[in-house]
């Protein structure tokens, strides 16, 4: 559309701007998607996709103390329309270059612009404050009304007891599958969460620029209701230092407000994003988009790249002449590891420091850290070091410029549990400050992303996923890794990278599969564990086994560990929620493919002429014969992709596959 267009849609809308009781509409530049708003005293919105309606008359505002609510009775001041076309340019993302394209709607009262947006991958709206004082917001009305009772997936919080108790949390859990009429009252749930609707469309829920304000958890309007509504925790008013290794600070008692906000703040951005089919929020990028653009006006610092990672093996190192564990000679051991395979770091997790001091300068005798660092920088590998959230806190600063002076390349920061203003401040913040002292972030123990790697790049990953490491302590009938493997990345992976920890040597089907904490193992097969690698988007990408059972595999090692960690651009294939899910990502001339399969066979038809492969070499792992029984069996071939681009690929039950075309 041009210039001119867009002045006239504004002009009309405008001229009906200072009405009272009026409905205002905004498609999708496709025309697809339609969201609709409704001005009568109250505020509100609804959905549809293709005239099919998802999200019915749903209402929003925020009760306020010290201004004005927002969404209760104002009268409209002005109305704005405008269209935007647009690309943003990445940074250490999934693809180099997005498409930025949306209509906008901006409805101005009194103390506050409520806006609307509208792209082809869904629906965002946000609350823009423009209030004479600071206030305090006491609660939010964000609401979901599904037009009718359709199936969902949804992870609930994992710790039980009250509103109060779940909101400290690790964010951390499988998804449950039913109607959203049998949600449980009871339970809160975290974002994003799926809903399937009718002819094979998709909806997810979830949030973006999460910036000084508390995250949004879902909850039943009412027992065996189809509304969702929108949870907050409320601003601490009083913590204690405390839980796992005193690392943690806990909530003891609240404020009657949710958070306390700037005369002009802008609040988060709550996104419906919608899709026809569901391989297409594989490749979602509203959160991205929504989220504000990078503090860090020069990123060339930043390094991406996969670490060798101490804690999942338990340090496990074997076969070497000394004992192996948290000391000076297992972590050179581990930085040969990286440097033979050309891995850019390595992690040292909790243990490095003296436990439960919650003080990063006590560091266990055992440790000579200098050592390690300049050993490290000798092989051309960086140390990333693991720290408790209050032990960073406290000393924030000069942790990192000591740190950051000693050599170390960032920190892998853990034990967050909560996402109430204040800890949401806490993660900008350390953002902040890595990023002033050149040092990346890994956040753990966290919220889902929320665009915080844009605004940050230095931050690389997020946990927030219930990821490998349950396979230490957790039977299947507890924790169904392949299951999850198989429904995560249409959901949690919509918001951002995930730090799941893949890479196991040792795996198990679903009869072998056992937990075990110092001698780990998959639940799967081997393959399966390498299509991870491009399935799964990792900035930071962790190698989790034991340097002994990957130079016990060379095959597998040298070929995870070839793999980039980022991309010029993403291309789903084919797959279904809960069932597999086959992703292809290049970067520069090569191309990656890889698939996860739950527990049933299945033959799958690669259509490959979209990356325009016909007549490249291309390498394949995949299931071996007896990989059902077997699940460390794997085969690999070279093939030339032949002139009709199909690859046919037979996956085992928990298997998988990764194929690279160099």
């Amino acid at each position: 559309m041009n210039k001119k267009l867009i002045l006239l849609a504004l002009l009309a809308v405008c001229s009906i701007g200072s009405a009272v009781g009026k409905s205002y509409k905004l498609n999708s530049p496709d025309k697809n998607i339609t969201v609709e708003v409704d001005v009568d005293g109250k505020i509100h919105y609804a959905v549809s996709y293709k005239n099919q309606p998802l999200i019915s008359s749903s209402q929003i505002a925020m009760t306020n103390r010290m201004t004005k609510d927002f969404g209760n009775g104002e009268r409209i001041k002005n109305v704005k329309k405008a269209f935007h076309d647009g690309t943003v340019n990445a940074v250490f993302y999934k693809k180099a270059t997005i498409e930025d394209k949306y209509w906008e709607l901006t409805l101005g009262f009194d103390n506050y612009n409520l806006v609307f947006r509208a792209y082809n991958q869904g629906v965002a709206y946000r609350f823009e404050a423009k209030c004479k004082n600071t206030f305090q917001v006491v609660n939010e009305i964000a609401t979901f009304n599904f037009a009718k009772d359709l199936p969902s997936y949804v992870p609930y919080v994992r710790e039980k007891g009250t509103f109060a108790e779940q909101f400290a949390n690790s964010f951390e859990n499988t998804y449950t599958h039913g109607p959203l009429s049998g949600l449980n009252k009871d339970r809160l749930i975290f974002l994003p969460i799926l809903v399937e609707a009718e002819n094979g469309v998709k909806v997810a829920i979830t949030e973006s620029d999460l910036n000084d304000y508390p995250g949004m958890y879902l909850n039943p309007e009412a027992p065996k209701s189809t509304t969702l509504k929108g949870i907050f925790a409320p601003y601490p008013k009083e913590t204690v230092q405390g839980g796992t290794f005193n690392l943690e600070m806990l909530v003891r008692s609240t404020e009657d407000y949710i958070a306390q906000s700037a005369k002009d703040a802008t609040f988060p951005w709550r996104i419906i994003s919608i899709a026809e089919n569901e391989n297409e929020l594989l490749n979602d990028d509203l959160v991205y988009l929504l989220a504000a653009p990078s503090r860090i006006k020069d990123t060339a610092w930043i390094k991406p790249g996969k670490v060798a990672w101490d804690w999942w093996n338990d340090w496990g190192l074997y076969n070497v002449g000394f004992k192996a564990g948290i000391n000076t000679q297992t972590y050179k051991a581990y930085i040969d590891f990286a440097s033979k395979y050309g891995l850019e770091y390595v992690i040292m997790d909790a243990g490095w420091a003296v436990k439960n001091k919650a003080d990063l300068f006590q560091i266990v005798p055992e440790i000579d850290l200098k050592a390690i660092v300049d050993y490290a920088e000798q092989k051309h590998v960086g140390i990333i070091l693991w720290a408790g959230y209050y032990a960073f806190e406290r000393d924030m600063e000069k942790a990192c410029r000591y740190f950051s002076e000693l050599g170390v390349k960032g920190f892998k920061i853990d034990y967050l549990n909560r996402d109430d203003q204040q800890m949401v401040n806490f993660a900008y913040r350390a953002a902040e400050m890595t990023a002033k002292y050149h040092l990346l972030v890994d956040f753990h123990g966290i919220y889902k992303p929320t665009g915080l790697n844009r605004t940050f790049p230095n931050v690389v990953n997020f946990e927030g996923v219930a990821g490998q490491e349950q396979t230490k302590w957790s039977p299947i009938s507890k924790y169904d890794q392949v299951n999850y493997d198989v429904t995560v990345p249409y959901i949690r992976m919509l918001a951002g990278q995930m730090d799941y920890t893949q890479g196991a040597m040792l795996n198990g089907t679903k009869k072998t599969y056992y937990p075990s904490y110092s001698n780990p193992m998959s639940q799967g097969t081997r393959a399966h564990q390498l299509g991870m690698y491009v399935v799964f988007f990792s900035p930071l990408n962790m190698l989790c086994d034991s340097p002994t059972h990957y130079e016990q595999e060379p095959e597998c090692t040298r070929f995870i560990s070839s793999i980039p960690t980022v991309w010029d651009e993403t291309l789903p294939l084919e797959g279904k929620v809960g069932e597999y899910v086959i992703m292809a990502r290049r970067k520069g001339n090569s191309w990656y493919v890889g698939g996860l399969n739950n527990w049933k066979e299945r033959t799958v038809r690669l259509q490959l002429g979209r990356l325009h492969a016909a007549g490249r070499k291309a390498e394949i792992y995949y299931d071996g014969p007896n990989a059902e029984k077997m699940a460390q069996d794997y085969a690999k071939k070279t093939i030339i992709i032949p002139e009709d681009g199909t690859v046919e690929l037979q996956m085992a039950p928990g298997g998988g596959f990764a194929i690279a075309i160099l």
